[in-house]
């Protein structure tokens, strides 16, 4: 497709992002880490007055079109739904008279980046500017997040969107899920120099498709497991949260809960401590324990929350040998997608070479889909002038 871009008055740049350390436990409103990365999506777009919403992608086929006053039509499994969610959500709060004509590219292939918390950022921030309502950084957190639960279907956290959002490039983003306070810790000028490795597997993944929604159902069922065991009142299991149970009741009931509650209680407890230390070696610039319980989060992942393809655990295992690799673990939710690392730049060459050769040895069928990318961090969501 050949666009120009000089045609559109307006260019959104949403970037995509990495959680080191905090996986898989902002649906239980516990702590996490993160960085927006300098790859993302692009959205080029002009204002229009009639309230139709037309958009082309250079990422994936068809085209987009609906009116931002109409009420929002049942998903369609199809790429426009993103659009639809943003419009969902900022009906909820806002009147909508203005629509957009616009074209969406992405700049990495799709898998464990969050790439349509990036695209649904977008979608949200374009529809804002049109219709003249200004938002804060987190207003469209909030906004996106709720557009991917209630309208999506993924019952995510803010960790995605506020990567996205919020993220600064010389610093660490810190989010409270159950708080929602955040702070951007800034690099350590004694810390190393380091780069963010992402390794595609070759597979792509869809969330809503994968066992994502089950796991923070079995989350959220070992919170009723604990309650319970206490005879303490149960809450509405929309609103049981393991954050809201301390790590005591756990060691008093984890005997008694079936193990497979117990494994995905235990990676929220043992992640929640890693964040706090990852966090205080981030501060003291101590990148390698940073990057050490950036493993340490991925075994659990492994172990106890039980993600990981095939794939994904062999890039894990061979990452995790290779010099200049501070540490690293699955992105995203840890089904199919890629694995993330924190290197040595001086060291890229060798790892790109050593993991390209050792993962298609292993894995031949994916010769022509497996990819080495090499990124930094970057600020959040913006205007790009």
């Amino acid at each position: 497709m050949n666009i120009n871009m000089e045609q559109y008055q307006y260019h959104i740049f949403s970037p995509y992002r990495v959680c080191p350390l905090g996986a898989h436990v902002d649906h239980q409103h516990g702590l996490v880490t993160g960085f927006a990365i300098d790859k993302g999506v692009d959205l080029w777009f002009n204002i229009r007055e009639d309230g139709h919403v037309h958009l082309s992608s250079r990422s994936f086929e068809g085209e987009v079109d609906f009116d931002v006053n109409a009420p929002s039509q049942v998903r369609e499994r199809h790429w426009g739904d993103y659009a639809r969610g943003a419009k969902y959500a900022l009906r909820k709060r806002f009147e909508l008279s203005k629509g957009i004509d616009g074209v969406l590219q992405g700049s990495l292939p799709v898998g464990g980046l969050s790439s349509s918390a990036a695209v649904l950022i977008a979608y949200v921030m374009a529809l804002a500017k049109a219709n003249g309502i200004k938002l804060q950084p987190f207003e469209v957190v909030q906004i996106a997040s709720e557009a991917e639960r209630e309208y999506i279907g993924l019952n995510n956290g803010l960790l995605d969107q506020a990567c996205i959002a919020l993220g600064h490039k010389d610093g660490l983003l810190f989010l409270d899920c159950d708080s929602n306070e955040y702070r951007i810790i800034k690099r350590n000028p004694a810390m190393p120099q380091f780069e963010l490795g992402i390794f595609f597997s070759g597979l792509t993944r869809s969330l809503i498709n994968s066992d994502y929604n089950l796991r923070v159902y079995e989350c959220k069922t070992a919170a009723w497991n604990m309650l319970a065991y206490t005879d303490q009142p149960l809450k509405p299991f929309e609103k049981t949260f393991l954050r809201d149970i301390p790590k005591s009741t756990f060691e008093k009931t984890r005997i008694a809960m079936p193990q497979r509650f117990a494994r995905r209680a235990e990676h929220f407890y043992s992640e929640y401590r890693r964040v706090r230390q990852g966090v205080t070696a981030w501060e003291t610039g101590n990148l390698k324990l940073f990057g050490k319980l950036s493993f340490d989060s991925c075994e659990s992942s492994i172990h106890n929350y039980e993600c990981g393809s095939p794939e994904l655990i062999a890039i894990y295992e061979i990452m995790r040998s290779l010099p200049g690799v501070w540490g690293g673990r699955f992105s995203g939710a840890g089904f199919k997608g890629a694995c993330i690392a924190l290197v040595d730049p001086a060291h890229k060459e060798e790892i790109e070479r050593e993991l390209t050769y050792r993962y298609l040895e292993r894995f031949p069928e994916y010769e022509t889909t497996f990819r080495c990318y090499f990124v930094k961090p970057d600020n959040g969501a913006r205007f790009v002038q």
